[in-house]
């Protein structure tokens, strides 16, 4: 069977081998005679599973000892409200506008009181990451989202804050290094770069999470899940295990600065073919913010977008519409993206392109 260049924005391609893998074993796993999605989450094959991936996360982003690492159910946007119900305990709230997941993180947090935007890219439909803040007094936090999906940016490097700082890493968590101890909660749905949706891996300062306000339903705490080992109640299972075995693949493709190199690599081969078009193509972000994860352009009528995207459907490449809310084109080049799929998207653009000039 001939995979799919699978370019989807999340959920996303996985590693070949990580899917051969769990196929494998998955009706007999560590020779139970079960399946990991049959045995007990207290059982001891399960708790190995589970230390196992805490470790590996920890060795694999070089996680400091006074962070909590744990796996609560749902996607990002349910952490758009848990971070903000645990930590906007102040009077006000700063969110970094980067793009509609940061707005939707920042209508989340109005919940519990004032959210401001410290700084925005609105102002050139999001092609850019602010480089300037400002920052109210009596603020409990600053949340960033680290790369955005829809408008194709990443933050190049992130600026230190007087003030704790959330994180939104779901999309381009483990695809280059990033120093934990910057941040006092990262979280990150699985569905980028991680496993299947349906967990998500959030990285708790102990210290940091001392603060969190207390009056809240249980499964609504951090502390719920930092005092059970993400065990209180029955864990998404599968998820996990799909997280550790991705893990592994990363420590044997060389560890995160491997990832990140070969990230770049395919990421070049295909902004190269826009910036040679003469202006064919139009990248959205500007060339220092692009993102290495979402690879977002245009072509000269929306019309001529769709015949691209409907083409590319029939030659095998999965995933290459842009988001709904802005149309366009767009290329998720996620860790478990194969080189080849760039390179073939490459060729495939060109060709497109004189055929249409």
């Amino acid at each position: 069977m001939k995979r799919a260049y699978n370019f989807n924005a999340g959920p996303s391609a996985m590693p070949l081998e990580v899917l051969e893998e769990a196929q494998a074993e998955f009706t007999n796993y560590a020779n139970t005679g079960m399946s990991i999605i049959e045995m007990s989450h207290r059982s001891p094959e399960y708790d190995k599973l589970h230390q196992e991936t805490k470790s590996l996360l920890r060795e694999l982003m070089e996680i400091p000892e006074d962070y909590e690492i744990l796996f609560i159910q749902g996607g990002g946007s349910t952490q758009f409200l848990m971070a903000a119900a645990n930590f906007h305990t102040k009077a006000k709230a700063a969110y970094i506008n980067t793009g509609v997941w940061s707005k939707k993180a920042m209508a989340e947090a109005k919940f519990f009181g004032e959210a401001y935007e410290a700084a925005s890219s609105a102002d050139k439909n999001h092609s850019y990451i602010p480089q300037e803040y400002a920052l109210q007094p009596d603020t409990s936090y600053v949340h960033i989202t680290s790369n955005n999906t829809i408008y194709g940016t990443e933050w190049p490097n992130f600026p230190k804050f007087e003030v704790p700082v959330i994180c939104d890493m779901s999309s381009d968590i483990l695809s280059r290094r990033v120093n934990v101890a910057d941040f006092d909660l990262i979280y990150a749905g699985a569905q980028k770069n991680l496993a299947p949706a349906g967990v998500v891996l959030v990285i708790v300062k102990k210290s940091f999470l001392e603060t969190a306000r207390a009056e809240l339903p249980t499964m609504l705490k951090y502390k719920t899940f930092a005092d059970n080992d993400s065990l209180y109640n029955t864990p998404p299972v599968f998820c996990i295990y799909m997280i550790n075995k991705t893990l592994h693949w990363i420590k044997k493709m060389g560890g995160v600065d491997a990832i990140a190199e070969h990230n770049a690599a395919k990421a070049k081969i295909i902004y190269d073919v826009i910036d040679n078009s003469n202006g064919f193509y139009k990248g959205h972000a500007e060339k220092e913010y692009r993102s290495k994860m979402n690879i977002t352009f245009n072509l000269a009528t929306p019309e001529m977008e769709k015949d691209f995207v409907a083409k590319g459907k029939a030659a095998g490449f999965v995933g290459i519409g842009g988001h709904r809310l802005v149309g366009g084109c767009r290329a998720s080049t996620y860790n478990a993206v194969p080189i080849e799929a760039c390179e073939a998207l490459a060729e495939f653009m060109k060709q497109y392109m004189e055929e249409h000039k």
